[in-house]
């Protein structure tokens, strides 16, 4: 199972104490609970002045309870791998310094420390992301920002965080555009935006080529929230930018679900339509409530969710080199530090059960099989030149008339919806 569960823990919303809360209130996870097990975490909302040093796990590794074997971080192990995901910035990693060589600098101490945990624990890295949105520098943007000054310490943050990238071994290079939109049109230049951050995601390609960095390079779509509107809508917005400006063979797309029902469309929509495209290559576990406004990186339990994201990952053969992020962070009220754990348990369980509903249904061939037939007059006839791409509209009209006067009007078929529920319920 592992094959096709890369699952990966979340180091900001996991280890990280300002990261463990709601988006309005303060951490309720005191260091007195998270620091006897050897995680203590850097709290610059309690006291600004503690080593940064906290931020990585020290001291003992904690273990797993029976099955959880991607989660044991005692010793490196040949048989599977616990995979990290994280930002090199100053919320996450390294504070920030008063200039960006100093924010450098500190950077390089804690990955110098983070690459021998890497080794001691046979941790990796599954993608590294860059903050371009918290400081009030990225207030009116990073890439689109209308001050090149801005843009131009983003593409040195930027540098920083593919050299990063680079020296832990990341898998994944994440972009995020919290701040790459707009919210007020009567302010924004949206085609001078959508060029500059283009221009600036090909400097990011010109670089990696030219440091040797082998990763595979994600968006992530958003539809709002910090931006009234981000320009990273959906994944569909997605690909239509990266097509327009010749970069869709440089980037595939990092679907987060709960940003996916922010943009009004159902939970797996986001997975289904970047894998149609060829351009699905990692995901964000995660899940939301529908009924509010904002993201709120919930740990996925839904199995008809989970179902549905690995079915199409199965059918697309696999997420690799991306994988299944647990972007998520537990409940305010869920105080208690095992909490952390079952959440995480709780997820794997939820997919581990999704991948097996997924391949039972894929065996079975009965939804597969409807489905097929349902397209089955593409496959001969003037539907198979459609399908092929070689028929004309004179063709469409020759074909209707001739049918029209055979058979009158093209017969109506039911779509039979609720029978694919009810035979899909049957799996879950």
């Amino acid at each position: 199972m592992e094959d096709w569960l890369r699952f990966s823990v979340c180091y900001w919303h996991s280890f990280c104490g300002t990261a463990i809360t709601e988006t309005w209130l303060d951490n309720n996870i005191e260091s007195s609970v998270v620091e006897p097990s050897g995680f203590s975490a850097f709290r610059p909302d309690r006291d600004p002045t503690i080593t940064e040093m906290g931020r990585i796990p020290l001291g003992p590794r904690p273990s797993t309870g029976p099955g959880m074997k991607e989660l044991r971080w005692s010793q490196p192990r040949s048989d599977s791998e616990l995979l990290l995901s994280f930002s090199p910035s100053l919320v996450d990693m390294a504070p920030e310094g008063s200039t960006l060589e100093e924010s450098n600098r500190n950077l390089d101490e804690m990955t110098d420390l983070a690459l021998q945990l890497q080794s001691q624990t046979g941790v990796r890295v599954l993608w590294v992301t860059c903050n371009l949105f918290a400081h009030p520098r990225y207030m009116n943007g990073a890439a689109t920002n209308p001050d090149c000054h801005v843009l131009a310490y983003a593409g040195a943050q930027l540098k920083k965080g593919l050299d990063t990238a680079q020296k832990l071994g990341a898998q994944n290079f994440v972009f995020w555009g919290g701040r790459e939109g707009f919210l007020t049109i009567h302010n924004t230049d949206v085609a001078a935006e959508l060029k500059h951050m283009a221009n600036f995601f090909k400097m990011a390609v010109k670089y990696r080529e030219k440091i040797g960095l082998k990763c595979q390079f994600l968006i992530e779509p958003k539809p709002k929230e910090p931006c009234k509107h981000q320009y990273d809508y959906d994944a569909v917005s997605v690909i239509g930018f990266l097509k327009h400006y010749g970069l869709e063979n440089d980037f595939k797309l990092n679907i987060e679900p709960n940003h996916t029902t922010l943009a009004g469309h159902s939970y797996e929509h986001d997975v289904v339509m970047a894998s149609a495209f060829g351009m699905l290559g990692s995901v964000d576990s995660n899940t939301g409530s529908p009924d509010l406004g904002w993201d709120t990186d919930q740990f996925p339990m839904d199995i008809r969710n989970a179902t549905l994201l690995m079915k199409t990952i199965i059918e697309q053969g696999g997420l690799q080199p991306g994988g299944l992020n647990f972007d998520a962070k537990v409940r305010r009220e869920s105080t208690d530090l095992e909490d952390l754990f079952i959440a995480h348990i709780g997820a794997m369980d939820t997919f581990a059960r999704g991948l097996r509903n997924a391949v039972r249904i894929i065996e079975d061939g009965i939804i597969p099989g409807m489905v097929k037939d349902r397209y089955s007059s593409f496959s001969h006839g003037i539907g198979q030149k459609v399908e092929e791409g070689s028929a004309s509209l004179e063709e469409m009209e020759s074909f209707s008339v001739t049918s029209s006067s055979r058979n009158g009007e093209p017969k109506v078929t039911s779509g039979k919806q609720e029978k694919y529920e009810s035979i899909f319920n049957h799996y879950i």
